[in-house]
């Protein structure tokens, strides 16, 4: 081996050296500390094996031929493997064997060098290791502080009423048996969605949510099965599909009743045989993906209208997930406000659970909730921001007003009935703050009429918005877009 003179830089990995060479491994402890690495010499397997026991390492090199035994690295490697899988692993050889280093590669090592070799290439793979160490660190670290900002990523209730709901969770998870979730508008279908994926056996692959009701309806089909380029205009690329992007892990189907049956017709194949097509594709492809699928629509009364194939809810309902409202899941209310606040406040659940008085929980207790959790989650994050962001605790009249004093909704005439009154209705429960604010003079502006209108139609519709747009004789797509301006500013606002 020729040495160079080492780079000064402080590589921090816990190494191990294992080769028969006695001036090799005397090189290694002179040499690595000057690095910045920890290194603990070997000269055999028994010596290495105890070495294992006592130290974890960040990477050891081995020579694969020590002792007139040429596969005494390789079986250095596979007990390497077995009790630190973690630890990268680099093969030395002087008789270089393709069939050997195909074992070494096949067993987990990450690189090897050919002997003699200079300081410089052993440095130079020691900080590869270095930084991948470092990245999976950060990513790590950032995954921890997502997982702080978001709070807990399982479903929280444990009432009469949901019960039965988190026992077939608990059934179903560890399966990958397609499952249908259905209950009202917010009453929490994404978690349970995320709270069997990560009970499942496939919570280290991709979570992919999808939220059918907001694809683009000309390009669903591409945006969920990809395309090949040239496949219509304006495919200058390949373009894989959501399905691809969450193979071997699950697919959320948010909104499921949204999609138009040419795809309904696509995803009963997939379901069937485990088959995708890319637009353009002669030949369908495999993908590994679990299904799970949501809807706050009437799935039976829509088959009945023509709307949704039979045969696919057959398919998705293999097992059914329903989902009890709020107001029947009432002892759950607690839990929830603080869960939901401390996501909000991106703090730990115990720094804010004194922050709720007795007050403010039984006037919470004493409303019926007809937004469920969205609309709790709402007034936690509209009650933390009028408190001062935790400067004070919570009271009643931190909490929004339609919870400390509500009253039946009024719902204003329809448009076919007075077309020449445009109705002004009062604020509707589902947003805590409901107008845009008064134009100079304190008169509404039209924009805000449109929107109080929106959000009442959109409140007696119970959250449906294909129901809301068709009785407010707009798209979809316009609704969505218009709802989406609307909460755009209400953050803007609270955030100034």
């Amino acid at each position: 081996m020729i040495l160079a003179t080492p780079t000064p830089i402080a590589l921090k990995l816990r190494i191990l050296f294992v080769d028969d060479e006695p001036h090799l491994r005397e090189i290694m402890k002179a040499e690595l500390p000057r690095l910045g690495c920890e290194v603990t010499v070997c000269a055999d397997l028994a010596a290495a094996v105890e070495a294992l026991k006592r130290t974890p390492f960040d990477a050891a090199v081995l020579d694969i031929r020590m002792h007139g035994d040429s596969a005494a690295g390789i079986k250095v490697l596979s007990h390497l493997k077995q009790v630190s899988p973690d630890t990268e692993a680099v093969m030395l050889t002087g008789y270089a064997s393709q069939d050997t280093m195909l074992e070494a590669m096949r067993l987990g090592a990450c690189d090897y060098l050919r002997k003699p070799c200079n300081f410089a290439e052993i440095e130079a793979v020691l900080l590869r290791i270095a930084d991948k160490k470092r990245l999976k660190n950060q990513a790590a670290a950032l995954e921890a502080r997502a997982a702080a900002a978001e709070g807990s990523s399982l479903l929280v209730g444990h009432s009469p009423a949901m019960a039965p709901v988190q026992a077939l969770i608990e059934t179903v998870a560890p399966t990958d048996a397609t499952v249908l979730i259905t209950g009202e508008t917010g009453t929490g279908k994404e978690m349970v969605a995320r709270t069997l994926y990560m009970k499942s056996l496939r919570s280290a692959a991709p979570f992919v949510p999808v939220n059918c009701g907001a694809l683009t309806p000309t390009l669903v089909e591409s945006q969920l099965f990809g395309h090949r380029k040239g496949a219509f205009t304006g495919a200058d690329r390949d373009h894989k599909g959501l399905f691809e992007v969450a193979n071997g892990g699950t697919l959320f189907l948010d909104e499921l009743g949204e999609l138009d049956r040419n795809i309904q017709v696509k995803l009963l194949r997939f379901l069937e045989a485990g088959e995708i097509r890319r637009l353009g594709d002669n030949e369908p492809s495999t993908a590994d993906v679990r299904v799970i699928c949501a809807t706050n629509r009437d799935l039976r009364r829509m088959i009945a209208d023509g709307q949704f194939r039979e045969d696919l809810l057959y398919r998705l309902n293999t097992f059914h997930v329903h989902l009890p409202t709020l107001r029947e899941r009432k002892p759950d209310l607690p839990e929830l406000a603080v869960t939901l606040l401390a996501r909000e406040a991106k703090r730990p659940m115990e720094s804010v659970a004194g922050l709720l008085t007795p007050d403010a929980m039984r006037v919470m207790s004493e409303y019926d909730w007809p937004g469920n959790v969205r609309e709790l989650a709402n007034a936690m994050e509209y009650a933390w921001i009028v408190s001062g962001g935790g400067a004070q605790p919570i009271a009643p009249h931190h909490l929004p007003h339609d919870v400390r004093a509500p009253r039946p909704q009024v719902f204003s005439p329809s448009f076919e009935s007075k077309p020449n009154v445009i109705p002004m209705p009062p604020p509707t429960s589902a947003y805590p703050t409901t107008t845009f604010g008064p134009a100079p003079g304190g008169a509404k502006s039209l924009a805000d009429v449109e929107m109080d209108h929106i959000l009442t139609t959109y409140s007696k519709n119970n959250g449906n918005k294909q129901a809301t747009a068709a009785e407010l004789g707009i798209s979809l797509k316009t609704l969505y877009n218009k709802l989406h301006r609307y909460e755009e500013e209400r953050r803007m606002r609270q955030a100034g």
